[in-house]
């Protein structure tokens, strides 16, 4: 997995054990959001009226550093879905992007958008947390995982009403992990082993996504020919990050962007 990968796994399995014995899983149950019903981050990337835009809630990052530390979350959420995104994703993972599954609640409470947590899922006991927080959708990592990890991780979470984005980096995981309980394929530009950024790697891979996943794009892209290459290929989701959180006021890029790919579209 390499080095950075395989040092967030490891430090993810210490937290979430450290986790369950804090928070036991009778405690999350009795979540104000664990009984409610999620939004469909699928249906909203097909709503004609969105360009498709998953914008990111993400502090900091391991290859980066700090990009964005004071941000306030009910702030930030309220001003990517007024400038037009399609839904949010929020980092969870507080040592290596300074985020924390408070803010996926503060998102929740102020939005009725489909919201994903993102962060490194290893067990079963962070897609109950994920469901008890707000969430709609999580994101399970091919890198991180085994095909039979992945399955069963995906089934408990469909089973709670979850929808499943499944990310893959190359072929192999793409034909390794894919599976029926998977609602949405994410391909991540971004080498986790490396942190390289190629937005080639989606083209590459577009054609070889069946045709029943809404396909996303992950990590490296900044503007509207980007969006418009990568729509060309079939992408219906764009997440997008680092592009945004580098500003002072994400919101106001994220705006700018919609309106850029809104204005090709009518070109």
């Amino acid at each position: 997995m390499g080095n950075i990968l395989g040092e967030i796994i490891a430090h993810k399995r210490k937290e979430v054990s450290e986790r369950q014995e804090l928070y036991p899983v009778k405690l999350l149950e009795k979540s104000l959001f664990f009984g409610s019903s999620p939004v469909s981050l699928r249906e909203y990337l097909l709503r004609p009226d969105k360009v498709g835009i998953i914008a990111e809630i993400k502090r900091r990052s391991p290859s980066k550093g700090d990009l964005n530390r004071h941000i306030c979350v009910e702030t930030l959420s309220l001003g990517y879905m007024q400038a037009g995104a399609s839904g949010l994703s929020v980092l969870t993972d507080e040592r290596f992007f300074g985020g924390t599954l408070k803010d996926l609640t503060v998102a929740r409470r102020f939005n009725f958008c489909p919201i994903l947590r993102k962060d490194f899922i290893i067990d079963p006991y962070q897609v109950l947390e994920a469901k008890s927080a707000g969430a709609d959708v999580v994101l399970l990592i091919a890198a991180a995982l085994s095909p039979q990890e992945l399955k069963g991780l995906a089934a408990l979470a469909r089973s709670l009403g979850l929808e499943v984005l499944l990310e893959v980096h190359n072929e192999a995981e793409l034909s390794s992990h894919l599976c029926e309980e998977v609602s949405l394929v994410g391909v991540n530009n971004r080498d986790l082993t490396s942190f390289a950024v190629d937005i080639g790697t989606s083209e590459r891979l577009a054609d070889q996504i069946p045709g029943d996943f809404i396909k996303v794009a992950e990590s490296g892209i900044s503007d509207h020919l980007s969006i418009a290459r990568l729509k060309g290929c079939g992408y219906r989701g764009f997440l997008i990050g680092e592009a945004f959180m580098r500003h002072s006021k994400p919101e106001q890029a994220c705006r700018r962007l919609v309106e850029a790919v809104e204005g090709s579209v009518k070109a």
